[in-house]
C-alpha cells in the first residue's frame, strides 16, 4: 500500500530508515514490530498503519486509532545495552516532543511524565515501549507511537484530549514522522541511564498537570519521577508498563 502517497521504499528514504512496512489496517503496529524483532530486521525499522483496530496504551488502556487520523507507528530498536528502568520511555517521550516542536513550533508541546504528549493542556499523543527478553538477554524493544493529528476527538475524552490540527491546521503525518523517526532510531545506541542533560531537558519541557498535582522536583537517572507530596515528603514514582 501507499501511506500518504508514498510506497514503502519511498518512505524508507524519506524517514532515513533501513526498512519500512506500511499497512492500511493493523490490530497494533507494536505487534508487527515484535514480529520483525524475531527476524533479522535491523534496528530502526519502522511500522506504519493508516488505522489500528486494537491500539494499546500504557497500563492496558486502549488507543483510538481511526483511519487517516494520526500517526500510528512503531520503531524497532536493538539497544546495545538494556536501558535502566524507564530511561528509554523518557527518551522516547522527549524525542516525540522535540519532533512535534520541529514540525509545528506553534504547538508548543510539553511532556507529561513519563511520555504523554501535551498540547494546549490536553493530551495529543503518547508512547508505549515494549521489550522482549530471552532469559536475562534483551532481544529488542518496540517503541509504539500514537499521535492524534487530525482525528475527531471522541466525546468521552474531549475534556482531556486534542488533535494537533486543532491548533496547527498545516501539520501533516509525514512531517511528524520525518522529524520523529531519526530521533527514535538513535536511542538504541545511548547508555543505559539518563544523563544530567537529558534530565534537565525533561524538566524544561515537562507539564505538571495543573493545580492540585504533586510538585515535581526532579528526575532520576532511571526515569523515575521525584515529587514533593502535600505533606512535604519526597515520593519516587517509577514507570509502570
Amino acid at each position: 500500500m501507499t501511506y500518504d502517497g508514498l510506497d514503502e521504499r519511498s518512505l524508507a528514504r524519506l524517514l532515513a530508515a533501513p526498512f519500512v512496512v506500511a499497512r492500511s489496517t493493523l490490530p497494533s503496529t507494536l505487534d508487527l514490530a515484535h514480529q520483525l524483532g524475531a527476524t533479522s530486521a535491523p534496528s530502526g525499522s519502522v511500522v506504519l498503519a493508516d488505522e489500528q483496530t486494537a491500539g494499546r496504551g500504557r497500563q492496558g488502556r486502549t488507543w483510538h486509532s481511526p483511519a487517516g487520523a494520526g500517526v500510528w507507528m512503531a520503531v524497532l530498536l536493538r539497544p546495545a545495552r538494556p536501558p535502566r528502568g524507564g530511561a528509554l520511555a523518557i527518551r522516547a517521550g522527549l524525542a516525540l516532543v522535540e519532533a512535534v516542536a520541529e514540525a509545528a513550533p506553534e504547538l508548543a508541546p510539553r511532556l507529561k511524565w513519563p511520555n504523554d504528549l501535551i498540547v494546549a493542556g490536553l493530551k495529543a499523543g503518547g508512547v508505549l515501549c515494549e521489550a522482549r527478553w530471552s532469559g536475562d538477554q534483551l532481544g529488542w524493544v518496540a517503541v509504539g507511537i500514537g499521535i492524534n493529528v487530525k482525528g475527531r476527538v471522541a466525546a468521552a475524552v474531549r475534556d482531556r484530549a486534542i488533535a494537533l490540527a486543532d491548533v496547527a491546521p498545516g501539520v501533516t503525518r509525514l512531517g511528524l514522522a520525518t522529524a520523529l523517526v531519526p530521533r527514535l532510531a538513535r536511542l538504541g545506541a545511548l547508555p543505559p541511564e539518563l544523563d544530567q542533560a537529558e534530565r534537565e531537558r525533561f524538566v524544561a519541557v515537562s507539564w505538571s498537570g495543573g493545580a492540585g498535582e504533586p510538585q515535581a522536583v526532579g528526575l532520576d537517572s532511571d526515569g523515575a519521577l521525584l515529587v514533593r507530596a502535600a505533606n512535604g515528603e519526597l515520593d519516587r514514582r517509577v514507570i509502570a508498563s
